[in-house]
């Protein structure tokens, strides 16, 4: 009979072989192209220092003690709940401590046996691990394909005339409005009205669009004014806004059952207050009058422009702080990342499974604090190979 640790053993060196294999590392010293700190809020010292501020106020404790539900609530985080919800134009909001955490307590207990979920085929790990804990009849739809989801919804229309006991059946769209893998946008007022013409329940995950779209980083939803149409969203804290933790926006019912259904916020210990007292001076940056996200759009449209003048360079279209080239093949791909960082860029390869066979890329993360002259380095190198 083999052995646990020789099994183990035996899976990571298949792993291995097929360069899946992942490790830990360190990136010091590099320019940063990796990271999902569009804003540079992680880094800000102007951030740091209102965070200090706060926290001087008054005596802090190193942690919540327990879930919201007995030692961890507070008045401070109710408070809070109500401003990011004003900000995002919301009824009510609910944090939980990340945005791993927001969706499977969302899609695991908001849709019910009976009901229907329909995923975009490309929606986050987070979103998917919700979706199989859910009793609800789960399809997905190709990736911002507007017609392929229009047809899922009209047949569960029909299951749902011929069937009696789908009468009463609710039927839910989870999406993202900017895709981590490809950097895309989702067709987001297409989808807004397909599911309004259907009567389905729409929910958006805004991790990659806070703090990149919108006047003052509202997201996609709030820039194209839809926020009426959408059932729920998941805002996390650990991108743009260089904290962590997330928040679900909805209506006050929505919030109402997380907190007793959602078992990912009822059954963990809540977020210290320094982590909520960081989050909401994050928010009071993007709320102040010298926020601006021109410039990193400025950079973003900077380096496609740049990319469009080697004709060789597969660039994935994106208008977001995410911008893709297709390098195929894991070994390839993994190699001409890591010739990137040893002339001191930290680009990482995103490899299959995570992406499509033959779709393996660069990932390559725009930042307000990258400059024009960086992003010239990394075509000085692109250009070479």
């Amino acid at each position: 009979m083999i052995s646990l640790s020789k099994r183990i053993d035996t899976i990571l060196e298949q792993r291995k072989e097929q360069s899946l294999f992942r490790t830990l590392r360190n990136s010091e010293n590099l320019i940063d192209f990796c990271s999902n700190d569009y804003l540079g809020f992680a880094r800000s010292e102007k951030l740091q220092l209102a965070i200090h501020q706060q926290c001087k106020n008054g005596y802090l404790s190193t942690g919540a003690t327990g879930s919201r539900l007995l030692a961890g609530n507070t008045a401070f985080v109710e408070n809070l709940e109500k401003q990011i919800a004003n900000f995002h134009k919301a009824e009510a909001g609910l944090i939980f401590n990340s945005g791993y955490d927001a969706n499977v307590g969302l899609l695991s207990s908001i849709p019910q046996k009976n009901d229907f979920l329909i995923t975009d085929e490309l929606i986050h790990a987070s979103m998917i691990d919700g979706a199989r804990l859910s009793y609800a009849t789960r399809y997905k739809f190709r990736h911002n394909d507007v017609e392929d989801l229009t047809k899922k919804l009209a047949k569960i229309e029909e299951d749902k005339t011929s069937n009696p006991l789908l009468k009463d059946a609710q039927v839910f769209v989870a999406i993202e409005s900017v895709y981590s893998m490809d950097g895309d946008l989702a067709p987001l007022l297409a989808i807004v009205d397909t599911c309004t013409q259907f009567r389905a329940n729409l929910i958006v995950d805004e991790a990659h669009a806070t703090g990149v779209f919108g006047k003052h980083g509202e997201g996609l939803v709030n820039e194209l004014q839809v926020e009426k149409k959408v059932f729920a969203r998941i805002i996390t804290f650990g991108k743009a806004l260089g904290c962590h933790g997330a928040i679900i926006l909805g209506s006050n019912t929505l919030r109402n059952y997380l907190i007793n259904f959602a078992r990912s916020f009822i059954y963990t210990t809540s977020a210290p207050m320094h982590s909520h007292i960081s989050v909401q001076c994050a928010y009071d940056l993007l709320q102040s009058d010298t926020f601006s996200n021109k410039n990193l759009h400025h950079l973003i449209d900077f380096f496609k422009r740049q990319a469009r003048l080697n004709p060789t360079i597969d660039l994935i279209e994106s208008p977001s702080a995410i911008q893709c080239i297709i390098i195929s093949g894991n070994e390839n791909c993994r190699a001409v990342a890591n010739t990137l960082q040893s002339k001191g860029l930290d680009i990482r390869p995103i490899v299959s499974p995570t992406v499509p066979k033959g779709k393996e890329r660069l990932r390559i993360c725009l930042h307000d604090f990258n400059t024009e002259e960086q992003i010239l380095q990394i075509f000085e190198v692109l250009n070479k190979l």
